[in-house]
């Protein structure tokens, strides 16, 4: 089947055929006519054979696609009444694209209760991808642009609170008097953005973290920790970074930026907070979290409950024999701060992925003698092949100056199903790899094991269905290649002696320090902590798609796992992801939170099935 490329999708200011806009608009025509008429099979059969409708939130108060007439007749039949009314329209403001047999256009989506947007492709005369995403509830817009505050209040009268006032009143009163309707554990850019977005909403809520400030969880890693995604990738909600921001930020600017930026979003957010326990009161519909702050224990009682400690869960320690032995240090990759005391040492590093090369390459400059042990294959994609040709047509100058802005990205991405995103990721990493063909050759060479994943659709399918088994190549590999690096690869661990970790073959590799790169867990293994193992089962395994590769165990889930939706434990949710996840899916989060706290009628369709428990 030939797939549109990504360059095709993204294609704007040719010449609209006028055949083409008129084509979509019949057949929005005919879509609205079969809603109105709530004929759910009409409306389906507006469909082709193969097609995808994808819905952030506006038809299903949930994250679903929808695989096929049969699976869109399903989801009509039960949302049709409860939405009452939906209509699609062209946007007035945006060309209607023609390439290889395939009609691309943007809409607009109105429902009674929520405006939308949406991307739609049509083929051979049937509609083949549909996204639609809620945008705003009516009557509950975002105070922004001609709604915005008007901050000073303008005239004298007695008694008058000032903008610091209300903000000092609300600070000492939240989660003692008054309690927050959403309580964000975790005050990364995931809580901070899910933060901004609900204070745009006007829902209370409360960011708790254990760091002293917020950002601290970037300043808190290893030295040379950089964002490895460019800057157009990254931006957060409402406040983008200044036109002078570096491609690849360091951490600690990204950690001053996340302070400033809870600061100005006037993100209520508690630091230095620990949580210690929580439970989901049935009765009163409501949770009891016991948090410490500033040495004393507080109860809290929001209505809902949202992890945000990031896309992965506890970090994850391999249990080797003779750990109890060794004399030297060790640390997982997230405790380790950098390699100011290894000059000189020996290190052994455990794993091949984006922090085991981070840290093996700053170990190096800093004198230390490292090794890398690989026990399995590696996806690696170095970062000028990546920004050109992965990312280049949708987040980078060339494309904001071809009127690609950061959320328009965001949304064409979203509008690719993940079914068959990876028959768009394949052809660009073929080219990738032909590019690199002599990087590759040496790093083969070197004794490394390279993948591009199992159906070879590289590095973004490898995140979204497993988020681990990667390395976007910022100069680490050149170290491997020329030996800098020592490598072992294809081998398992033994055990450790007192002053060595010893490999299955029987190499000996001499320690002062052994740093575990070996990733995390899923995020239900924090929700087994704080409230108990029968919730974590309860909801399930955190993030894959049901792939049934490597990693991504099966059945297929169409959606990621738990991740922005509503999930088996009431008023319980999972926030986080990289900057772009955590800025774009934001949104529907916070648009979810505001409806309940605002007692919207909400009916969710598909709620997802849990088929693994971590």
């Amino acid at each position: 089947m030939n797939q549109p490329t990504v360059d095709q999708a993204v294609r704007r200011f040719a010449q609209t055929p006028e055949p083409a806009r008129a084509q979509v608009q019949a057949l929005l025509e005919q879509l609205n006519d079969a809603l109105a008429r709530r004929d759910s099979q009409a409306a389906a059969d507006l469909f082709a054979t193969e097609c995808y409708w994808r819905d952030l939130v506006l038809f299903t108060w949930n994250l679903k696609t929808m695989e096929g007439q049969a699976a869109i007749k399903h989801m009509l039949d039960a949302q049709l009444q409860a939405i009452e009314s939906a209509v699609f329209g062209l946007d007035p403001n945006e060309l209607t694209d023609e390439a290889d047999g395939v009609c691309s256009a943007w809409i607009t989506v109105d429902t009674k209760a929520m405006r939308g947007y949406g991307h739609i492709r049509i083929k051979e005369g049937r509609i083949w991808t549909l996204l639609t995403t809620a945008q705003e509830l009516k009557g509950h817009e975002e105070p922004m642009g001609t709604r915005r505050p008007m901050g000073a209040e303008h005239g004298i009268r007695r008694g008058r609170q000032t903008w610091q006032d209300r903000k000092l009143a609300e600070a000492a009163n939240l989660g003692v008097t008054e309690q927050p309707f959403v309580l964000v554990i975790g005050g990364g850019q995931g809580g901070i953005a899910l933060g901004a977005r609900l204070r745009q909403l006007g829902v209370s809520h409360i960011v708790v973290d254990r760091y002293e400030r917020p950002g601290d969880q970037w300043r808190s890693r290893y030295k040379s920790l950089c964002l490895h995604d460019p800057v157009w990738y990254d931006h957060l909600p409402y406040m983008p970074f200044p036109d002078n921001w570096p491609v690849f930020a360091p951490k600690d600017k990204i950690g001053d930026w996340l302070e400033m930026y809870t600061k100005v979003m006037e993100v209520n957010y508690w630091s230095s907070t620990n949580c210690l326990k929580a439970h989901y009161n049935e009765a009163a519909k409501e949770w009891e979290v016991t948090v410490q702050r500033d040495g004393q224990e507080l109860v809290i009682r929001p209505k809902h409950l949202v992890f945000a400690t990031g896309m992965s869960g506890k970090a994850f320690v391999p249990s080797i024999p003779g750990q109890d032995v060794f004399k030297g240090a060790q640390q997982h990759s997230s405790q380790h701060s950098g390699p100011d005391a290894y000059a000189g040492k020996k290190v052994v590093v455990i794993g091949a992925n984006n922090s085991a090369h981070d840290i093996c390459a700053a170990l190096w400059e800093h004198g230390a003698d490292v090794t890398m042990v690989q026990r399995s294959s590696t996806h690696i994609v170095r970062s000028d092949s990546l920004m050109d040709i992965g990312l280049g047509d949708l987040y980078s100058e060339r494309a904001v100056a071809s009127g690609v802005t950061t959320k328009k990205a965001d949304l064409i991405f979203a509008s690719l199903p993940y079914r068959i995103m990876a028959d768009f990721q394949v052809p660009l990493y073929d080219r990738i790899r032909e590019r690199d063909a002599e990087f590759y050759q040496k790093l083969e060479n070197a004794g490394f094991m390279l993948d591009f994943g199992d159906d070879d659709s590289g590095l973004f399918m490898k995140y979204l269905r497993r988020a681990s088994g990667y390395y976007i190549d910022v100069g680490a590999c050149d170290l491997v290649i020329d030996g800098s690096i020592k490598l072992q690869s294809g081998k398992g661990i033994s055990h450790l002696s007192e002053n060595a970790v010893v490999l299955d073959d029987g190499t000996e590799l001499p320690a002062d320090l052994v740093v575990y790169a070996t990733g995390y867990g899923s995020m239900n293994g924090w929700v087994a902590d704080l409230i108990s193992p029968e919730v974590a089962n309860k909801v399930g395994k955190v993030w894959g798609l049901g792939s049934d590769t490597t990693k991504d165990p099966g059945p297929w889930e169409g959606e990621q796992r738990n991740m922005w939706k509503p999930t088996q434990q009431e008023a319980m949710w999972f926030h986080g992801g990289n900057l772009h996840q955590s800025r774009h899916y934001s949104l529907y989060l916070a648009l979810q939170l505001k409806a309940r706290e605002a007692q919207l009628p909400v009916q969710v369709y598909g709620l997802q099935e849990v088929h693994h428990t971590r």
